[in-house]
């Protein structure tokens, strides 16, 4: 790992060509070389999170100041319990996963003695643009070199100090491997983001890890593909069968395990015939967990009636701005779902329309209707216990992650399996959801022969067979 002062360009010219070198290291020296990182950064925990202490004392002046963001803050911060210890073990679940370069996925015998093989294989160089969140110089680190790929890193001004105490380490720590020195480099300028947006020769993935300015400005500057979301609007809707409890199991955690988190659930929808029975006791769950909950005018009126004096007096309007509101803090805003019978529909899922489906009730299209209007498309949730209720919905959500009865909360890459992640993507190409090591990879094409030529088939010549064959 280096720390670069050098221009952009060099930097990403250097990064280009130890990508190529680290793509055919064999997995034991990848691993290797996570083993080093992660030990290091355990050794070191202490100086670490002294430095990142430096960094939070002046971020929350900053926020006091009206100048930081107090969801940037809760980014920023290390010491979180049980942060530091994620980060460790994110870095060793990579470690413990398959090598996900030269797996085939698909083999055909185009003729004798000729087939056609895909193989996955890294993207190449990465740029990672990243406000606060410290841990994501070793996230991404981990994640780079597993893969086989090169990555220039730009953080924050906010994480000067944790950037780079994490940064030396690391770098002391790759020195006695194989991972090529220019592989993983960490910039320290602050005025060449708009230069190494540009380098779309030598850039092949550009990953924005930040609020919504950050992943806008870097999608309107660069003609490097982008691999993020703007925002994490998520919802939690209550349909007209959902359970009292695990209502708010899922809500309360959905809402106020990590407020600051994109996968937070931001909007509450509510079933009209659940609004005196279930939804009182979520929003008093809520409100004690000094969530401020904000009611369209039906909720407000049926939960101040339903509700004790005091809990009622603390509900908030909801305004129609509310339901594209990412708030990342205590705060959520219901709307209520009217009650209606079934209906015939027809479901438009990821831009097709498919043949109309009879819904399992009118009232599940609204909701259905709101999110996919209002949603950024990260993660939505549904609590019923009807079976074909819960799966239309989940067929319909267009999101890259749609859940039955559980927490948005669970759309991490840790969570799923992947080690860590380097973001969450709600593109609709290569990736969608947590992105990790599958996600880092793109495939490539190989074809082994004994000197055919493609001159010798087509009509009244030879014929392929195009024979599947076995992985």
């Amino acid at each position: 790992m280096s720390l670069t002062s050098s221009t952009p360009g060099d930097s990403a010219r250097s990064a280009s060509l130890a990508a190529r070198s680290l793509a055919i290291l064999p997995v034991s020296a990848r691993n290797d070389a996570l083993t080093s990182i992660h030990d290091a950064l355990q050794q070191n925990k202490v100086q670490i999170l002294e430095a990142n202490a430096r960094d939070m004392a002046l971020a929350t002046q900053a926020s006091k100041d009206g100048n930081l963001s107090a969801s940037l803050v809760k980014r920023l911060d290390l010491s979180r319990p049980g942060k530091y210890e994620d980060m460790l073990q994110g870095i060793l679940d990579v470690r413990s996963l398959p090598d996900p370069i030269g797996q085939v996925s698909l083999r055909t015998l185009l003729d004798d003695g000729l087939e056609l093989e895909r193989v996955s294989c890294p993207i190449g160089v990465l740029l990672i643009i990243f406000e606060a969140r410290p841990e994501v110089i070793a996230n991404i680190a981990a994640l780079a070199i597993k893969s086989g790929n090169a990555a220039i890193l730009k953080g924050g001004k906010e994480s000067t100090q944790s950037f780079s105490a994490v940064s030396k380490i690391i770098s002391e720590a790759l020195e006695g491997t194989a991972v090529p020195n220019a592989a993983i480099q960490l910039v320290i300028t602050r005025d060449v983001i708009d230069e190494l947006l540009q380098l779309d020769r030598y850039i092949d993935l550009v990953i924005p890890r930040g609020g919504n300015e950050l992943v806008r400005y870097v999608k309107e500057h660069t003609r490097i593909p982008v691999l993020g979301h703007a925002d994490g609007l998520c919802s939690v809707y209550l349909h007209k069968d959902a359970d009292q409890e695990t209502s708010k199991r899922v809500v309360i955690d959905s809402k106020c395990d990590y407020p600051a988190a994109c996968n937070a659930a931001e909007t509450l929808l509510v079933h009209e015939d659940v609004l005196q029975t279930v939804v009182p006791s979520v929003v008093e769950a809520l409100q004690s967990k000094g969530v401020s909950v904000l009611c369209d005018a039906k909720s407000k009126e049926v939960l101040s009636a339903n509700l004790p004096a005091a809990s009622a007096a603390l509900l908030q309007d909801a305004s129609e701005t509310d339901y594209d509101t990412e708030f990342l803090d205590l705060k959520i805003a219901i709307k209520t779902v009217p009650s209606l019978g079934q209906t015939t529909s027809t479901t438009v899922v990821n831009g097709h329309t498919n043949t109309p489906t009879t819904s399992p009730d009118a009232s599940l299209d609204l909701a259905i209707s709101h999110i996919n209007a209002h949603s950024s498309g990260h993660t939505d949730c549904i609590v019923t216990q009807n079976k074909e209720a819960a799966e239309y919905f989940m067929s319909a959500v267009d999101s890259a992650g749609v859940y039955w009865n559980a927490s948005t909360r669970f759309a991490d890459g840790m969570r799923y399996g992947f080690g860590t992640e380097v973001g969450i993507s709600t593109n609709k190409i290569h990736s969608r959801g947590p992105v990790g090591l599958e996600g880092l990879t793109i495939y490539k094409y190989k074809i082994r022969g004994n000197g055919q030529a493609a001159a010798d088939y087509g009509a009244g010549k030879k014929a392929y067979k195009h024979e599947s064959l076995a992985l």
